[in-house]
């Protein structure tokens, strides 16, 4: 089985001062060497975007972590995250409520994994059953 990671999951880890660095590191321990870990391009992008974070900190990182990169996005992952967002925006409208903006990465992250039929191991477990329900989710 293969399991992708949210970027969220990986900024907690980076961060010891965040609620959730324990339970991120201890999800992460339960699929390391049994599974294999992947990341979309897309979180690569944000996670080299984090602040003091080099590309040569996020290889090694990933290198040390076993995560493959997945750069490839398709046809499939586009329209399905584009879908997707759009409903997002569409219950946003309709709900009201003041949640976390999202933006379209986060949407292209569940496309990656859905398409590929991976489980994606991430902090939003609510936003991706919303926008994905058939998506397998590991919440940390």
């Amino acid at each position: 089985m293969t399991t992708a990671i949210d970027t969220n999951v990986i900024i907690a880890l980076w961060n010891e001062d965040d609620a959730l660095n324990r339970r991120a590191q201890g999800a992460l321990d339960a699929v390391f060497g049994r599974e294999r870990l992947v990341i979309a391009g897309v979180v690569y992008a944000e996670l080299l975007a984090a602040p003091a974070r080099t590309e040569a900190f996020v290889e090694r990182f990933l290198q040390e972590g076993e995560i493959e990169t997945e750069w490839e996005i398709n046809e499939r992952m586009l329209r399905a995250a584009g879908a997707a967002f759009r409903g997002y925006a569409e219950r946003r409208r309709r709900q009201r409520v003041a949640e976390p903006r999202r933006i379209l990465a986060d949407f292209l992250i569940g496309a990656h994994a859905l398409q590929r039929e991976y489980r994606l191991l991430t902090l939003d477990t609510g936003m991706y059953r919303a926008a994905y329900p058939q998506l397998k989710i590991v919440g940390v």
